[in-house]
């Protein structure tokens, strides 16, 4: 099969494409670098042409009021390009807890990308899966002040970017979901714990301070970014940081 990835060449599109490729399929990636724009809508045409499956993997360069408008367009855009050519199969990647987040524009905008996809022309799947334990050292240095880094103690379930870029391959390979899949790390942490088991392990002396207010993730109430019926991955944190 033909597959045209958009977000091809980022941390889980880079890696969905290696997939792809060495199970024999034919997978393009598709990006900003290589002459395609999914919000001006140059390159889209050409990037769909003979495709049977498009993966979306591309995200909006901000998490603020700006993004749903990324969404909107860049789905528009998609939506009507694949429908042209006639695309057998859409696939995107969202977060476990999406919908149940208004308060964070981001999670606002990801819902919209989900309703507009199932709403669309196009047979569809959603892979829903947790945060990514690559992101944890860009959750510490958005509230790190001197040498505190202030976290809520938010429940989160850690999930590595490979074992999302083997499911997100997995649902590509398939016949479409027309719903939801959701994948999920073995573990769950508090986010400060979280916080002090990665400065431990890596030797930073910076130190954690349990503040339920801080950052985007002191907006989420409860434990709606965790989803213990969701597929289990299987790398382990500890195993990951090392």
């Amino acid at each position: 099969m033909k597959f045209a990835v958009f977000g091809g060449t980022g941390l889980i599109g880079s890696q969905v494409v290696a997939r792809l490729n060495a199970a024999g399929h034919e997978a393009v990636p598709h990006a900003q670098s290589t002459g395609v724009d999914v919000v001006t809508g140059q390159g889209v045409d050409a990037a769909l042409a003979g495709a049977d499956v498009l993966v979306n993997l591309t995200n909006s360069p901000t998490f603020d009021e700006a993004s749903p408008a990324f969404f909107r367009t860049s789905m528009d855009h998609l939506l009507a390009a694949s429908h042209k050519a006639r695309v057998g199969h859409f696939v995107i990647l969202s977060i476990v807890g999406v919908d149940k987040v208004p308060e964070l524009d981001y999670y606002r905008a990801k819902t919209l990308q989900e309703t507009m996809l199932a709403a669309g022309p196009v047979p569809w799947s959603i892979l829903r899966a947790t945060q990514f334990m690559e992101f944890i050292d860009a959750v510490m240095a958005w509230t790190t002040i001197g040498d505190a880094v202030r976290l809520p103690a938010t429940p989160i379930q850690p999930i590595a970017a490979r074992d999302v870029a083997a499911a997100v391959t997995e649902i590509a390979e398939g016949a479409p979901l027309n719903g939801v899949r959701t994948i999920g790390g073995p573990e769950i942490f508090a986010l400060d714990e979280l916080g002090r088991l990665t400065l431990a392990a890596k030797g930073d002396t910076r130190a954690v301070v349990t503040d339920p207010a801080a950052g985007m993730f002191g907006l989420v109430k409860g434990d709606v970014l965790t989803d213990r019926d969701a597929r289990i991955a299987p790398t382990r944190y500890a195993d990951w940081l090392s």
